[in-house]
Formats: C-alpha cells, sequence, structure tokens
C-alpha cells in the first residue's frame, strides 16, 4: 500500500491561516458582524446584544423550518412523551428507541439505509478513515481525491486519511484531473460537495460517468442541497442514483433545510452501517442526537412527505429568481439558496457587512482562509419565507453600498 510521505504542513497550516485572516476576524468582530448574542424577536428577525434588530440573510434554513410550528411541537411532544432529554451513553451500546424508528423513517425517506450522527461534521470524520482504510472497497484502500473546495468537515481529515492511504486534492470540479487518477488507480474514492457551501454545485454529470467506467467511489455532502430540491426534500445527489449502491455514501446537515438537527449518513447497505456503528469514533461512538432534535426530525420527515412541502420549495426558487433579478453574481440562475456578492478585498467585504447590520440586514463577510485572497465576498441565503419586499429593499441597500465603495482607493 502506498501511503502518501507526510511532512509538516502536507495538509494544512494553521499558524499560516491565522497570520494571514485573524485581522480581518478582528474587523469583523469590532464592527458587530461576528460574536454575536442573539434572541429571536420573530421569524428571521434577530435582535443582538448590541440592542440592534436585524433580519437573518446568512441562515443555512432555506425553507424556513427551524420557526415551523409542526417542528416546534414535535420536539416538545418528543420530550415529553420519552421523559428524559437522551440516554447518556455510548448509542452503539444502548440508544432511545424513538431513535431507531427515526432512522427507519428517515431510510424510507431518502430510499436508502440511514444512520444519524450528532452533526454532519461528526459523520465525516468517522467515516472517511474508514473508508480511507478500505473497508467499504473490498479491503483496498482506494487513492482518496479531494475536491480543491470540499468542505472543511471533510478537507481537515486529509491527514487521518493520510495514515491510511494516499490522498490528492483535485482542481475544483475537474474531471479530466479526476479521470487520470481512476486511469492509474485500480480503486479511487472522491471527496466533494453536491452544492457547495460558497456557491457552485458538483459535476454531477461527469462523476456518474467516471463512477460507470472506472468504479469510482464517491462521498458526497449534499447538505446544502438537502430538502431545498427533489421529490420529498432528496437534493441533489440522492435523485441521480436509481439505487444507493455500495460505491457511494451521502453525508447531509439535518440542520439546514430539513430544519431539526443533527447529521444524517446515507449508505448502500447494513453492513456498511454496522461498521460505521462499531467502528466510525465521534460518528457513532459519542452520544446520541437527544429527543427534542429526533422528534423534531420526524415531524420535519412528515412534513416532507405532504402536499405543502414542495410549495415551499417552489416559494423558495421564486426568491431566490427575484434575487437574481436584481443583483447579478457568479451564482446566477442556480436553484441553490447561495450567492456570493463579490468584493475583492477583505477590507471592503467587512465594510459593506458592517454597513448592512446598521441597517437591518446580517451578512456574512467571507474572506482567507474560507475563500481564496482576493475573492472576498459578501456570502447571503435565500429563504423561503422571506417576502418579495424585505429582498427588494435588501437588494436596494446592497447595490447603493457596493456603488459607494467601489471608489474607495484602497480598493
Amino acid at each position: 500500500m502506498h501511503h502518501t510521505p507526510f511532512t509538516p504542513h502536507t495538509f494544512s497550516n494553521y499558524r499560516k491561516a491565522i497570520a494571514l485572516g485573524d485581522h480581518d476576524w478582528q474587523i469583523a468582530e469590532s464592527g458587530k458582524i461576528s460574536g454575536l448574542n442573539v434572541e429571536i424577536r420573530r421569524p428571521n428577525l434577530l435582535l443582538d446584544q448590541h440592542g440592534r434588530q436585524f433580519h437573518h440573510f446568512c441562515t443555512t434554513s432555506y425553507l424556513g423550518l427551524d420557526h415551523h410550528p409542526a417542528l416546534l411541537e414535535g420536539a416538545i411532544n418528543a420530550l415529553r412523551d420519552t421523559g428524559s432529554l437522551r440516554v447518556a451513553n455510548s448509542r452503539n451500546r444502548c440508544k432511545l428507541a424513538i431513535l431507531e424508528h427515526y432512522e427507519s423513517e428517515l431510510s424510507h425517506l431518502f430510499d436508502a439505509v440511514c444512520l444519524s450522527s450528532l452533526s454532519c461534521s461528526a459523520a465525516s470524520i468517522g467515516v472517511l478513515p474508514l473508508l480511507a482504510s478500505g473497508v467499504f472497497t473490498h479491503n483496498r484502500p482506494p487513492v482518496m481525491v479531494f475536491d480543491h473546495l470540499a468542505h472543511y468537515s471533510m478537507s481537515h481529515l486529509k491527514a487521518s486519511c493520510a495514515d491510511e492511504t494516499q490522498v490528492l486534492t483535485c482542481p475544483h470540479n475537474d474531471m479530466d484531473f479526476l479521470e487520470s487518477v481512476c486511469q492509474r488507480h485500480a480503486t479511487v474514492a472522491y471527496i466533494a460537495d453536491g452544492a457547495y457551501s460558497m456557491g457552485g454545485v458538483a459535476n454531477l454529470d461527469g462523476l456518474l460517468y467516471l463512477k460507470d467506467r472506472y468504479g469510482l467511489f464517491l462521498y458526497v455532502d449534499d447538505s446544502h442541497a438537502l430538502s431545498t430540491v427533489g421529490l420529498n426534500g432528496a437534493g441533489l445527489v440522492r435523485p441521480r442514483m436509481p439505487a444507493l449502491e455500495d460505491d457511494c455514501l451521502i453525508v447531509a446537515s439535518l440542520a439546514n433545510a430539513f430544519g431539526a438537527s443533527g447529521g444524517l449518513v446515507m449508505v448502500g447497505n447494513l453492513r456498511q452501517k454496522t461498521l460505521i456503528q462499531r467502528y466510525g469514533g465521534p460518528s457513532n461512538c459519542s452520544q446520541s442526537l437527544n429527543c427534542a432534535a429526533i422528534g423534531a426530525g420526524r415531524a420535519s420527515i412528515e412534513l416532507h412527505r405532504s402536499a405543502a412541502f414542495s410549495a415551499i420549495q417552489k416559494q423558495l426558487q421564486a426568491n431566490i429568481a427575484l434575487f437574481d433579478s436584481l443583483i447579478s453574481t457568479e451564482q446566477h440562475g442556480s436553484s441553490m439558496a447561495i450567492r456570493l456578492i463579490s468584493c475583492g478585498q477583505a477590507s471592503k467585504a467587512n465594510r459593506v457587512a458592517i454597513e448592512l447590520a446598521e441597517s437591518g440586514f446580517f451578512t456574512r463577510a467571507v474572506f482567507f482562509p474560507v475563500v481564496a485572497q482576493g475573492k472576498a465576498a459578501i456570502k447571503i441565503t435565500l429563504r423561503a419565507d422571506m417576502q418579495a419586499s424585505l429582498i427588494r429593499r435588501f437588494c436596494e441597500a446592497v447595490t447603493e453600498l457596493l456603488r459607494t465603495h467601489r471608489c474607495d482607493p484602497d480598493d
């Protein structure tokens, strides 16, 4: 087995990242767009410790289900019916019966064998090293190819995976690079997002071609697409698989558009689930989801199966289209709710975000190491429960601020 030669900073360099990015984080915090403690005044309207009220334009609750009465009631009822918040031990030894029911219902909803975890990040921490070891690929450790823009929850595990097998980084969505790796190695696994947190989506056509031709194993995080698109909220990736086979694992957050809490792993068979349960470390050996999270999730499943759910999805798409008609971004026309308004320098992104917060709109200035140097932006997300008038007011405020700051000499 070939191991990636390990030297310091092969896969990360925290001291350098902090040296380059911490100044901008300090500006964000002093400008009151980071480190906020908020109270919820009404859906999507927050009050912070500085006495400011603002609309939340960087939430990941794309469908607005975090405030849905059915999910809140589901959480409360589960607590009352169970009489305890949780069973306080490792879930692979003993877990609440309602968690077994919940995972069975998730399996039926997404037509896959499903396993829950405390978070999507916890799922990846446990599953990716197992994948690297070869236990999901007939005991042949695959060459692990991480997309350059793969979410931090996956990419920070490169060093751990490199202890099991060779690890490579692929230029974003570069199918030629990936095919060349498949041609040189018999077993290859690709780690990527279905929809990326900074905009854009995976090249699923290309990936499915490589999967069919070379047996490429896919590990895809579909956190930003689950619930927002697809029949019954199946997301971007699951609908493209007629059956979830042994050569594809899908992870996703149940705390984004799904509206509950925790993480989800979709696997191809019970053997894979058993391996994760026994050897997946943080994905399964730590505390399991509490009753409130399970109750909210079960209520969300019922909502996903209802006639009203597609109407919520359609309203999100209407709001996305409205935004695209008012502000142009690289993500224009995407069905995903994420948009990046380019600012170039971090200083400009922070200034715009600070002024937007003072005007009643909470956004997120993103800069290195979240994005490349010189590619700072204002990240905003749309929600199904936003009123058209609010989106129009926000776009007017952003347009005016960008016009003002575009003339600054240091930009």
